[in-house]
This record gives C-alpha cells, sequence and structure tokens, in this order.
C-alpha cells in the first residue's frame, strides 16, 4: 500500500481514530520532544558561536531544527488527527533530520584521526570528511526528494507518486545505513590500529617519524597522545553512532514493513527507537562537545592545513 493510500484509507476509518497514523499521537510526548530539541538546538547555537565551530550551523544545528519541525508536525497532528498534512511534514522531517548530525559524526572523527595519527588511517583526515560527508548529503537529498514527491503525489492524488515518493525515501535511508556502518568500520580499524600501533603503511609511517618539524595536530604526526578529553570524546562519538545506527535499522525495518504494517502503526516504537536515539545523540555532543574536548581548530594546526590540503588531494587523485 503507497503512502497516500494509507492516509486516505486510514483518514476514513473511524476505528483508526480518523489518523493517518493509525492512532492519535500523543500531544504530551510530541511537546516534549519539542522541548527537549529546542533546549539542545538553542544550546548547540550558543556553544557553536563560543567556539566558532561554524561547521556546526549545517550538521548539529540544521539536524535539531529539522527534528522540532518533525515533532512539531505531531504535535499538530494530535490536535487535528485527521489532517494529512502535518503527517507528511513529521514523515520527511524525521526521516531526513538526523542526517546532518550523522555528517557531524563524520567531521569529528577526521578530527580525531588527525590529532592521534593519521598513519592509522586508511584515508586522510581531509579526504576522509569529503567522502563520507559527500555520501551523507546524497543520502539527504535522496531522503529529501522521496519526501517531496511523496508530499506532492498526495496534494494530486496520485496514488503511484506517493508510492515512488516511500520507495525513494526507503533507498535513501538504507543508503545512509551502508554508508554509518562502512564509517564504524574504518573508524574501529583506526582504533585497533593505533592502539597495537600499526600504521596502514610502515614507509609511511618511517617517513613520518622523520620529520622533526611535526606538531601534534599536523598530518604529518606519526603518532599522538591520547588524553583523556580525546577518550571521552572517542567514548561519546561511539555512542552517538551507535544511537543513530538503532535509528537508522528501525526507520529501514519501518518502512520496508509497509505504510499498513504493525511496526509504522505501534507509536511506542516510534517514540523510543526514533526520538529517543535522536535526542540522545544529539545532547552527547551538548555534554561532550567538540569545541571543548577537541578545540575550534579541530585537531589543526595552522601550518599543517595547506600540507594536509595536499596529501588529501593526491590521495583522492590516486583513488
Amino acid at each position: 500500500m503507497s503512502l497516500l493510500e494509507h492516509v486516505q484509507t486510514l483518514a476514513a476509518e473511524v476505528d483508526r481514530e480518523d489518523s493517518p497514523y493509525g492512532y492519535i499521537p500523543s500531544k504530551g510526548i510530541a511537546l516534549t520532544f519539542i522541548i527537549l530539541f529546542g533546549i539542545s538546538t538553542l544550546t548547540h547555537t550558543a556553544q557553536t558561536v563560543y567556539f566558532r565551530m561554524w561547521w556546526a550551523f549545517p550538521t548539529i544545528i540544521l539536524a535539531g531544527c529539522l527534528e522540532i519541525l518533525g515533532w512539531s508536525g505531531r504535535f499538530w497532528s494530535s490536535i487535528s488527527p485527521d489532517l494529512g498534512d502535518p503527517f507528511m511534514i513529521q514523515i520527511t522531517a524525521t526521516i531526513i533530520g538526523p542526517t546532518p548530525l550523522v555528517a557531524a559524526n563524520f567531521l569529528i572523527l577526521g578530527a580525531i584521526i588527525r590529532i592521534l595519527g593519521p598513519a592509522y588511517s586508511r584515508l586522510s583526515p581531509r579526504a576522509y570528511s569529503i567522502i563520507f560527508v559527500s555520501c551523507d548529503i546524497l543520502s539527504l537529498v535522496v531522503q529529501g526528494g522521496g519526501g517531496g514527491i511523496a508530499s506532492s503525489a498526495s496534494d494530486r492524488n496520485d496514488l503511484e507518486g506517493a508510492k515512488l515518493g516511500s520507495n525513494v525515501m526507503l533507498a535513501g535511508i538504507v543508503f545512509q545505513l551502508v554508508v554509518i556502518t562502512f564509517y564504524a568500520i574504518l573508524a574501529c580499524e583506526f582504533l585497533v590500529r593505533y592502539t597495537h600501533n600499526r600504521p596502514v603503511s610502515k614507509l609511511f609511517a618511517r617517513k613520518k617519524r622523520s620529520d622533526s618539524l611535526v606538531t601534534l595536530s599536523s598530518p604529518n604526526t606519526p603518532r599522538g597522545f591520547m588524553d583523556t578529553k580525546i577518550k571521552i570524546m572517542i567514548f561519546a562519538l561511539a555512542f552517538n553512532t551507535l544511537c543513530l545506527f538503532i535509528r537508522a535499522i528501525y526507520r529501514t525495518i519501518e518502512l520496508a514493513d509497509g505504510w499498513n504494517g504493525r511496526i509504522i502503526l505501534t507509536e511506542v516504537y516510534f517514540n523510543v527507537l526514533d526520538g529517543a536515539m535522536v535526542v540522545l545523540a544529539i545532547y552527547t555532543l551538548n555534554f561532550a562537545h567538540p569545541g571543548v574536548l577537541i578545540g575550534r581548530n579541530m585537531g589543526r594546526s595552522r601550518s599543517a592545513l595547506d600540507a594536509e590540503k595536499n596529501d588529501s588531494a593526491l590521495e583522492l587523485g590516486r583513488s
């Protein structure tokens, strides 16, 4: 059953409480999540300005704003459960909302690699960020495009278009899940190599050790020191990624199960496996903020920026 058919069918059924959700969303739960995301987003905005980490605006803060929009749609539905517009708003915004937050994780991991030693990573920090953030943007475009197709088709009563939009959104989430999986695998490999002091290339490592001018934050650093702040950042990043991974699995299963499936018609699943997971993820970066644990330069020294760009260009050219 397509999204449009689902909305039309459920809106006409009294035993489904005149709601395209199959239930009436809890007003209290929706308001709670709006407040939680609002507090976190405002805090992130203040932290971003204070540390001048402007990359957080199109990543963490954008994610928070999208979640506020999505849960506002659910709050609207709790008041007017028979309307289709708030349903479309919440389904689109909550699906694409965490995607910019995933991009923030990619950037933070790049900073950790930069500090601990690029020799232990298969990609340079800059190349790592470019590749994975680009994939995340593609995922966002696909999911947003699917939501737009479904919404436009719903306005035109186009069943086939609504079904196409639903499938496109599902494809975007599956792609994001694959990207997160590869990101986690490469991150784990980096940490294992760092822990056991096994660089990806021994020749690369020997070359870096011979350079006496390198600094801790330089991409030429053979092996940086993992202090308490970096350890906290790594654990926070791992927990954040786990929450977003659980959420991505849930949304994949939810959409694959269909718009009339048991999973999408059960509110508690959505509240716990989507809303709560994203709240935990975004608040983790409030309490374990990279500005405090890594620094506003994200592990870079000014003298290292040009060298890092050159290394990344060469690496991307070889790939």
